[in-house]
């Protein structure tokens, strides 16, 4: 993968030096996983950051007898980086949710990349606090109803991650209880929504395929934004 690439599907890397860029692609592992494979354990140690180059993870932990996903992750985006930056163990697991392409670089190769480039430090920066506000923001709607609160992740998913067609954008058919757990609604809630936003053809679900296609975003986005 070349540079120009390369900073096209990750953005994080937009801003760094040509030279740490080559550094990290030349040490950058690709990998392949099918669904339902767990790529990062919770409590181990993180050994490398990981960036999507196609398909989706979710993010959870664990509970005593079941688990919960606290995000959903698509192409260009990263996970792994805080076990590197604090060095101790990992807080969540991270599990594939269909067939998924990865780079990993390991934790060495990243943390030498960072110390010699300010702009990849500031970049990353930005990107983990955007990630904080959208928890922030989160908290704020919690007692929004939950339509909106599932739309409102819809829509984060679609504009970070959906796959655009003219007007029509197109996500990974989410299974229904993920969604649930990050919208912080139930799974029944989250059904019966689904279920309404396809019979008033706002979206459309193929389950052959596992795609979502946000046929009325515009109608999606002001629901988001009733807040």
């Amino acid at each position: 993968m070349n540079i120009k690439a390369f900073t096209e599907l990750f953005p994080v890397f937009s801003s760094a030096n040509p030279k740490t860029l080559e550094a990290l692609i030349s040490t950058a592992m690709e990998n392949e996983y099918s669904a339902d494979k767990t790529i990062i354990l919770e409590d181990s140690w993180g050994n490398a950051i990981y960036f999507i180059i196609s398909g989706w993870v979710k993010v959870r932990r664990l509970l005593s007898d079941s688990s919960m996903t606290l995000a959903i992750l698509g192409k260009g985006d990263f996970f792994g980086e805080m076990a590197i930056l604090d060095e101790s163990p990992r807080s969540t697991d991270v599990v594939s949710l269909c067939n998924i392409r990865l780079l990993s670089i390991s934790a060495p190769d990243f943390l030498e990349a960072l110390s010699h480039d300010p702009e990849l430090q500031h970049r990353l920066l930005q990107l983990m606090a955007t990630r904080i506000r959208y928890v922030n923001v989160r908290f704020q709607i919690r007692n929004h109803p939950p339509a909106i609160k599932l739309v409102r992740l819809l829509v984060m998913l679609a504009e970070n991650y959906g796959n655009r067609n003219g007007p029509i954008i197109e996500i990974f058919q989410i299974p229904y209880q993920d969604l649930a757990d990050v919208a912080d609604i139930t799974m029944e809630e989250a059904q019966k929504i689904l279920e309404k936003l396809t019979k008033n053809e706002w979206i459309d679900i193929d389950p052959s395929t596992k795609t979502m296609r946000l046929i009325n975003f515009k109608q999606l986005l002001n629901l988001a934004n009733k807040i």
